[in-house]
């Protein structure tokens, strides 16, 4: 799956368009503000002049913020509905790395900053210099490809160099405290073809565990660096170090073949979706070292499953995907981008979630991102805003993990409104997705010989069916491995319509998760939902629910999303006492009923902070 035709995507519509439309309208004019607010330009011009002021902020990786947007820019600014000021942005900031950058390639503006007392390579667990390096890494590749604009990829490749000559095989042995270079280099190997740049990223992949990296403040588990990465027993320490790291020896696997790496990491996934991954896909159930946990460690109102994790597991689901071309991958990617991504963000694009709980109790007031004071709920922006700027590079990048083609094969693993290209076949895509689950594809150019769509059919979609070009019935679709296969010489005008039913149904949790063991979650599609105060009489802590009242809920159109209705129980006042004792076989019945509005997870939190659940205790039947 990984060395095909080359495959492009253009969002034309739906969900994820308006997505992106947003994204251009609202999110990155926003981010822009905020980063000239924040002093990140500032940082860098002070290094020729300082008398700008002194280094704001209190991080040494800020300038990845620049790079994470500059690269959602370089999808952006080509466009002819470019976001207002998004060249001028690109074009300053670009000049400024030009201007900042060392002789010898390095570019830091914290420890090239005069006043900081640290020196560059100093402190690798926390210095994130070559996490930076990624970034600007990723920026420069997208900016090159999209735009045809070499500037930062002759600023990265300078950089990169300094890197290969000082850690590289006859360099120092050592690793940074946060993987994400790993990836982006594997990127510019095949951006420039370049091997060096490969040899570096399996280099760091290969040298991690085994004591080459200063561990302060947190143990090795917390870098991933306890013991060598194919000894992993599971996904483990801080989220997003543990999935970047991930995607990067994906990478490396990908361009490697070394089959010790994807066994690893087929395993390490394996173990993560079993044990270690929310409903909602988010990654990562502890605040104090925004960690993974251990396994069925997934308490609702704690959950951290941040943001940038939500990318990172993405980032990393999308490869194991491109290496293996099994949809459950890709059913995974979906549940993350619906849910545990798309939640980070408010309704208007402005406002953000660093940490995406599953419950919030109506006397909850902590901050997201454990910020002091402020909204109570999203915010506009964070001392370490790095969540705001991820976002609107994936909200850019969203076209690039919808098909892949390899040989005479095109994959559609991502339902959208959308027109995709793979060299003498293109198809335009009509959907309602993920409201409605009719997905049509049109053939607008097809050659001659005999082609093969392939379609993904979701886990959840029970008996979908098939109707193919000049049929005007649809048919069972069975599945093979999650996918249904359309082979035939295709003609312009071909219509081939796949159905996937979209029932509303109830999730339980394993037993072994106590935090939500005998309590029921509802979702429909790829959709998780959760019920908030505002749309129930009752509070949505006394709130029973049971299988049968969430298989005949009724989805409803309100605004530009769908809603479910039913009815729920409201169990009897409880007792008193926080511990009291039980004398015999309890059962939990409803003294009443009161009908409640489920919205989707991802729109909660953009009205008035009060009470969210998206698990529910459960009325017993019978």
């Amino acid at each position: 799956m990984s060395h095909g035709t080359e495959v492009r995507v253009e969002l034309t519509g739906g969900l994820l368009g308006s997505w992106q439309r947003r994204n251009r309208v609202a999110t990155i004019p926003h981010v822009i503000t905020e980063l000239r607010k924040a002093g990140n330009l500032e940082n860098l011009r002070r290094l020729a002049d300082p008398s700008v002021g002194p280094y704001r902020g209190r991080y040494p990786f800020l300038d990845t913020d620049l790079y994470k947007t500059l690269e959602g820019l370089a999808y952006e600014v080509g466009r002819e509905d470019a976001p207002a000021g998004a060249r001028e942005f690109f074009d300053e900031v670009v000049a400024l790395l030009e201007e900042a950058q060392a002789e010898d390639g390095y570019l830091n503006s914290y420890f090239q900053d005069p006043d900081q007392p640290k020196q560059p390579w100093s402190d690798l667990g926390w210095g994130h210099e070559l996490y930076n390096l990624g970034h600007l890494i990723q920026a420069a590749v997208a900016a090159n490809r999209r735009l045809g604009d070499d500037r930062l990829l002759t600023i990265s490749r300078k950089f990169t160099d300094l890197v290969v000559r000082k850690y590289g095989e006859h360099g120092e042995e050592v690793v940074d405290g946060h993987p994400e270079v790993e990836m982006a280099l594997v990127e510019l190997y095949r951006e420039t073809g370049n091997a060096d740049y490969l040899t570096q990223a399996r280099l760091f992949v290969d040298r991690r565990g085994q004591g080459k990296l200063k561990h302060t403040i947190f143990p090795g588990e917390y870098f991933q660096d306890h013991v060598p990465f194919r000894e992993l027993p599971s996904v483990i320490g801080h989220a997003v170090r543990m999935a970047y790291l991930a995607a990067g020896a994906t990478d490396v696997y990908l361009e490697t073949g070394d089959q010790t790496l994807l066994a690893a990491l087929e395993r390490l996934w394996d173990d993560m979706v079993a044990t270690k991954l929310y409903l909602t896909g988010g990654l990562g159930s502890r605040h104090s070292d925004e960690a993974i946990g251990d396994r069925y460690e997934l308490p609702s109102e704690r959950a951290y499953a941040e943001t940038c994790a939500a990318i990172a597991t993405m980032q990393w689901a999308w490869r194991m995907f491109v290496a293996t071309g099994k949809a459950s991958y890709l059913d995974v990617y979906e549940t993350v981008l619906y849910n545990a991504y798309a939640v980070g963000l408010s309704a208007d694009g402005t406002a953000f979630f660093y940490d995406n709980p599953l419950q919030r109790r109506p006397d909850h007031e902590q901050r997201s991102g454990a910020e002091d004071g402020g909204e109570l709920l999203r915010r506009a922006w964070f001392g370490c805003p790095c969540c705001p700027p991820n976002i609107v590079r994936w909200m850019s990048e969203l076209q690039d993990q919808v098909a892949v083609a390899r040989d005479d094969v095109l994959y559609v693993g991502v339902y959208a409104d959308a027109r995709i290209t793979a060299g003498d076949l293109a198809i335009s895509v009509s959907t309602d997705y993920p409201w409605d689950g009719e997905i049509t594809l049109t053939v607008e150019n097809a050659p001659a010989e005999e082609r093969t769509i392939a379609l993904r059919i979701p886990a959840w979609a029970t008996e979908a069916t098939l109707a193919l070009p000049g049929a005007e019935d649809e048919t069972p679709a069975p599945a093979d491995e999650g996918w249904v296969a359309v082979r035939r010489t295709f003609v312009p005008g071909d219509v081939v319509r796949l159905t996937l039913p979209m029932a509303p149904r109830a999730h339980g949790s394993h037993p072994y998760l106590d935090a939500t063991r005998g309590a029921i979650a509802v979702a429909r599609g790829p959709l998780v939902y959760c019920v908030e105060q505002q749309d129930v009489d009752a509070p949505v802590d006394d709130l029973l629910l049971t299988p049968s009242a969430v298989s005949t809920a009724i989805a409803r159109q309100r605004e530009d999303h769908l809603v479910l209705e039913l009815t729920a129980g409201v169990a009897p006042e409880p007792p008193a006492e926080l511990y009291p004792v039980i004398t015999g076989a309890s059962k939990q019945s409803a003294v009443q009923e009161v009908p409640a509005t489920f919205v989707p997870y991802f729109l909660w939190g953009n009205r008035q902070a009060l009470a969210m659940r998206v698990w529910l205790r459960t009325e017993r039947e019978g």
